[in-house]
């Protein structure tokens, strides 16, 4: 499958943020991202085998656009926050935004969007709005989902028996469950692998979530959320 570069955005570092798109026309668009923490890189080599299994080995008729790293700064610094100290998670506009937070790993920023990274995500949202998105991260193994994906949580839980869930167990004001799933009326599946301080390797993470991953996107069943 062939795939474009999009503009590409800024991180505080001014380090270029990759994204981009297939060739398949549509008013809304599958995404699919990795590395919003930096610390997570897990999520972030699951992504590489998927690009790189879509570039080279197949054709799917479906709207995608692909962000690789969000969070570049921080997996450089091997951080879950960006350069400004920010968690990307808690910084996106929504109703529930908090500025107050009592742990560093989660300040939100001094506003909504106030992070280079997220400005431009939002921006990538308005060009190419969002029918569905999975956004890959790892913390322990969970299919979290907002909005109507249940079903897609289901048919990955399948395959790696991950529990799922429409909470996560704590609140994520500023999120990009929220902000898909409530103001962009985008479905949301946050994916949660295990950690390489378990003892798994990012290879490991990887097997245990490619056949999964591969039947969510060829099954067609990311076709109705177009």
């Amino acid at each position: 499958m062939e795939f474009i570069k999009l503009e590409s955005g800024k991180t505080v570092n001014n380090l270029e943020i990759e994204a981009f798109k297939n060739k398949v026309d549509s008013s809304r668009f599958i995404y699919i991202m990795a590395g919003v923490h930096g610390d997570e890189i897990e999520g972030v080599h699951c992504l590489k085998e998927i690009f790189s299994w879509l570039k080279n080995e197949v054709e799917i008729d479906l709207p995608l656009v692909v962000i690789p790293i969000v969070n570049i700064d921080g997996v450089n610094a091997g951080t879950r926050v960006n350069a400004n100290g920010v968690d990307l998670n808690r910084n996106l506009p929504t109703q529930s935004w908090e500025g107050d937070f009592e742990e560093a790993k989660y300040n939100p920023g001094v506003a909504p969007l106030s992070e280079p990274e997220n400005q431009y995500l939002d921006k990538l949202f308005k060009e190419y709005p969002p029918a569905f998105i999975l956004s890959i991260h790892s913390w322990k193994p969970i299919v979290n989902y907002n909005g109507d994906c249940k079903d897609v949580a289901q048919l990955l839980a399948r395959h790696n028996k991950y529990p799922i869930a429409d909470d996560i167990g704590y609140p994520t004001p500023g999120s990009l469950g929220t902000y898909g799933s409530v103001d962009l009326a985008a479905p949301v599946l946050t994916f949660e692998c295990p950690t390489i301080d378990t003892g798994i390797t990012v290879e490991e993470v990887w097997q245990e979530n490619e056949a999964g991953f591969k039947e969510m996107i060829t099954s067609g069943i990311l076709k109705r959320f177009l």
